[in-house]
């Protein structure tokens, strides 16, 4: 009853750990990754941060997983959204829906040095890494991988969670459809004059999106969106010039910004796969869908997919059932599938209606912010979707 995972970044990593935990180490895992979180180019643990809301830290929780990471968090306890250069403005705070938080910003190197450590713990999981499948191979009743040392690995399932474009996925014939947001993200690691002590920014400029996430030692991990056409020149950009820009676009909320750590660039698309499953495959995490990263719900929806399968997975297996049959994958598959959409639908209607200038959409969004500062239950609509399971009322 293997289950074959290939790609140990955040989704993989956290679905074998997941299946371990619900079966009690009764699964047998192979877990298939290239390259180690010790390695600075894994796109999956690379110098960005993520922001997991209360609900996916309560799931991590459950699972034992949390514990690992708590101590190289950090809350946030408030969050405010803007619109540069209008009157639009709402806080939202933790302290209001009786919870100590509404989420938690951790960095991807050490969350994934941590993973890989629950891993080498976890019973029943095999870690291949480095390592890299040359060849899939499936037959009615497995699943075949071969690595490029030469070594097969067969299962019932095959996961995979390698990231956006999944070669995998696209090995056993899987479509993606792309929307280009002619964005592109630019990431970072600031300080500021004045501690962030738990509040986090969303601000609407001229030139795109741009979040603030508190982070330890004073410092903010900030993701700002650009234009497409504007990559090369805001690339040039030295560090005096990008200080002095996003003070301007951000504002002194925080003091003066004093420095910026190494910026990375990113091109900004919705990816969406064309189904979520196939002959003894399922898709996780980015594989499945890639969504814009400013308001930070990628891979809080790909942990609701992760519990969802692996839950999947250990009740066919303890019922007798084989967990790659189409009927297993299937039910999986349309049960997150209202979710998915919801969570699509919201993240790519906030970009879009943010990152539009025209007059009566500055309007209307504007007053939109403006009601939900002063009316309770348009923010706790807000925030029950934008933090899902974090509060419950």
């Amino acid at each position: 009853m293997t289950i074959i995972i290939v790609g140990a970044g955040m989704a993989g990593a956290t679905l074998a750990l997941a299946i371990s935990s619900l079966s009690h180490g009764k699964i047998p895992i192979a877990l298939v990754e290239t390259l180690s979180p010790d390695n600075t180019s894994h796109p999956g643990f690379d110098a960005r941060t993520i922001a997991l809301t209360q609900g996916a830290c309560q799931q991590l929780t459950d699972l034992g997983i949390w514990p690992t990471l708590v101590d190289c968090a950090t809350a946030i306890t408030h969050i405010q959204v803007s619109d540069r250069g209008h009157a639009g403005l709402v806080n939202l705070s933790a302290e209001d829906y009786g919870i100590a938080a509404l989420g938690q910003v951790v960095e991807l190197p050490e969350m994934g040095k941590r993973l890989f450590s629950l891993l080498a713990q976890a019973p029943c999981v095999s870690l291949f890494c480095p390592a890299k499948v040359v060849e899939v191979t499936r037959t009615e009743k497995t699943a075949r991988v071969t690595l490029d040392n030469g070594q097969q690995l067969t299962g019932k399932l095959l996961v995979a969670a390698d990231g956006s474009g999944s070669l995998l996925g696209r090995a056993c014939h899987i479509q993606w459809q792309q929307q280009d947001y002619q964005q592109i993200a630019v990431v970072a690691n600031i300080m500021t004059e004045k501690k962030p002590v738990g509040w986090a920014f969303e601000r609407f400029t001229c030139s795109g999106p741009l979040a603030l996430l508190p982070m330890s030692q004073q410092r903010c991990s900030l993701v700002w969106c650009h234009n497409e056409r504007d990559r090369e020149q805001v690339g040039n950009w030295s560090d005096s010039r990008f200080l002095s820009e996003l003070q301007q676009a951000f504002g002194w909320r925080l003091g003066k910004i004093l420095q910026v750590g190494k910026r990375y660039s990113h091109p900004l698309h919705l990816l969406t796969a064309s189904r979520h499953i196939s002959h003894r495959v399922a898709l996780v995490g980015n594989a499945a869908q890639t969504l814009h990263p400013i308001a930070a719900q990628g891979f809080n929806l790909a942990l609701r997919d992760v519990i969802a399968l692996s839950n999947s997975i250990v009740q066919a297996v303890q019922a007798g059932v084989d967990p790659g049959e189409y009927r297993v994958l299937s039910e999986y598959e349309s049960g997150r599938r209202h979710d998915q959409q919801a969570t699509i639908k919201a993240t790519d209607g906030l970009i879009r209606l943010f990152a539009n200038n025209d007059f009566p959409l500055v309007i209307g969004r504007n007053l939109s912010l403006l009601a939900m500062a002063q009316i309770p239950c348009m923010r706790h609509a807000f925030i029950r979707q934008t933090f899902k399971n974090a509060i419950r009322r």
